[in-house]
């Protein structure tokens, strides 16, 4: 059978008690890591679950697949995910094809990114659509994000923006040259998300445009959702490129309407207490 196992978001011990029976009992046991990472190394998960894991990068999952299902038929397979299992949709893919091939399939899942944000107070069925803010190049400025989280806004929604990760990525001369050779990884963070919102703020308004989002909307950041270092910032989009928040991984809120409650709680994280009106 292939399992598929959530981690939850923070270190090895989030696993659930189901999840790390199923890994102890599993031939081989695939950890995906490029669509999220947790607080702790590869080699701390492989002590805790007395484990060896195979490492399956975005190239192994989406080209190679076919080795991480083989004889899955025979023999138990695992595919741990940082967060829960469909938190990304490649996933999806992969049971698709174990369906194809005959291969049974279970979900133990976890908590994720997705239900995590309501730890800074904003309600969670009052979310829209979820977002991700890719690193902008030279050359490629795309501004999609910005009108889907326009559209939230206008909906009284707030929006959760996934922040791009960039893990065993090759430049473009290395790429066209085939070489194999991959850049450091990186990890956006909130300021720099904020900084790239702002400059579509201004982009629109050199195009006569007044955006939905401005300097003043309401943004919380977060850090390192479920561990023991969590961090959290509630404040303007203006403030959030000074905000420190520490390693990664990052996340950016902006806020739609607030509901007292909410506001109450995101006192607690403000950077500046004018902002929601001490």
């Amino acid at each position: 059978m292939l399992y598929l196992v959530g981690l939850g978001l923070g270190d090895a011990k989030d696993i659930t008690v189901k999840g790390l029976e199923v890994v102890k009992q599993c031939s081989r046991v695939y950890l995906e890591a490029y669509t999220s990472i947790l607080t702790v190394g590869k080699e701390a998960l492989e002590e805790f679950y007395g484990k060896e894991l195979i490492l399956a990068d975005r190239e192994t999952v989406e080209q190679e697949a076919d080795t991480i299902l083989k004889d899955a038929h025979l023999c138990d397979v695992a595919f741990l995910v940082v967060g829960d299992p469909f938190g990304a949709t490649t996933h999806s893919d992969l049971v698709l094809r174990a369906v194809k091939l005959g291969i049974p399939y279970r979900v133990i899942h976890n908590a994720s990114i997705l239900n995590a944000v309501g730890c800074c107070g904003l309600q969670l069925y009052n979310f829209g659509e979820t977002v991700s803010i890719v690193f902008w190049a030279d050359t490629w400025k795309p501004e999609s994000f910005f009108d889907k989280i326009a559209k939230n806004r206008k909906n009284g929604m707030h929006t959760l923006c996934l922040l791009d990760i960039k893990v065993k990525e090759q430049s473009l001369e290395n790429l066209m040259r085939g070489k194999k050779i991959y850049e450091p990884p990186r990890y956006m963070t909130v300021n720099e998300a904020a900084e790239q919102l702002l400059t579509v703020v201004q982009n629109r308004r050199l195009k006569g445009e007044e955006p939905d989002i401005t300097e003043n909307t309401i943004c919380v950041g977060l850090a390192r959702v479920g561990a023991l270092d969590q961090a959290i910032a509630t404040g303007t989009l203006q403030e959030m490129p000074t905000v420190e928040l520490g390693g990664p991984l990052h996340s950016l809120i902006i806020a739609g309407s607030l509901h007292p409650l909410e506001m109450d709680m995101l006192k607690l994280f403000t950077i500046d207490n004018s902002v929601l009106g001490h």
